[in-house]
């Protein structure tokens, strides 16, 4: 298996600059596609470089649907940040920003870096969900933000070879739902940021870090003290200081 991955991937030498330039060019053409307001081949193009999750038997698709789903993610995501700004400058910035990702971060196979994988992966899904669909049915956004939340947890906690892990990915993604249930009648948006997207952003990093540190046995009581006000000071913060009101903001 590591023979085959090896010459999937070569690590050095003119066939590993070949594929790094295979890479980039997935980066380059949604550049050019978004320059020439194209957004719905864009997202097709993003969608179709993974075509190879499903060149096997379809008993193999929902597992190799649910090990691609956050790289696919950030290309949607990427997309949809561009398809909002008509700045060139902008759109180069996103275009290097996904190369990193796909050259540097999605190869990665520690824990660090998967967890980062899945924590980037989360927020920017949900960044693009409440961008680029600020009146979508209520029904529709709790399920998004359950799937969203429920396929970032499996990758990071598949990582860890967890045995609860589909358990755990279930409650997180529950609880996202009714965190989108319950906001989603009194959306608020900081900037461009939702107020769901926050919460569990800032939830979701806190719950990860913690529960990393203790499975690599870096966590003691200074540091889950510190970041659980952290968490609640946060939270408190961005409860307190909002402006409820009776209408969608």
């Amino acid at each position: 298996m590591r023979a085959l991955s090896t010459k999937l991937k070569p690590a050095s030498g003119f066939s590993h600059f070949l594929h790094l330039g295979l890479t980039m060019l997935l980066p380059a053409l949604v550049f050019v596609l978004i320059r020439m307001n194209f957004v719905v081949p864009a997202l097709a193009v993003v969608l179709m470089s993974k075509w190879r999750m499903l060149a096997v038997r379809p008993r193999y698709w929902p597992a190799n649907v649910r090990a691609n789903a956050v790289d696919m993610m950030v290309g949607l995501a990427v997309v949809v940040f561009m398809s909002h700004t008509d700045a060139a400058s902008w759109h180069l910035a996103w275009a290097f920003l996904y190369g990193v990702w796909l050259i540097f971060i999605k190869p990665g196979s520690s824990l660090l870096l998967v967890s980062v994988q899945a924590f980037i992966g989360q927020s920017m899904a949900l960044m693009a969900l409440f961008l680029e669909w600020k009146t979508i049915p209520l029904v529709g956004l709790v399920f998004s933000l359950w799937a969203i939340c429920y396929l970032t947890a499996r990758h990071f906690f598949t990582s860890f070879d967890e045995s609860h892990t589909s358990l755990y990915s279930h409650a997180w993604g529950y609880f996202a739902a009714a965190l989108g249930w319950i906001l989603g009648h009194w959306l608020l948006f900081y900037g461009s940021v939702a107020q769901p997207t926050l919460l569990l952003s800032v939830v979701g990093l806190v719950s990860g870090a913690l529960y990393y540190l203790e499975e690599t046995d870096r966590l003691s009581v200074v540091w889950r003290r510190q970041f659980v006000f952290l968490l609640v000071a946060i939270l408190v913060v961005i409860l307190v200081f909002s402006s409820w009101g009776d209408k969608t903001i």
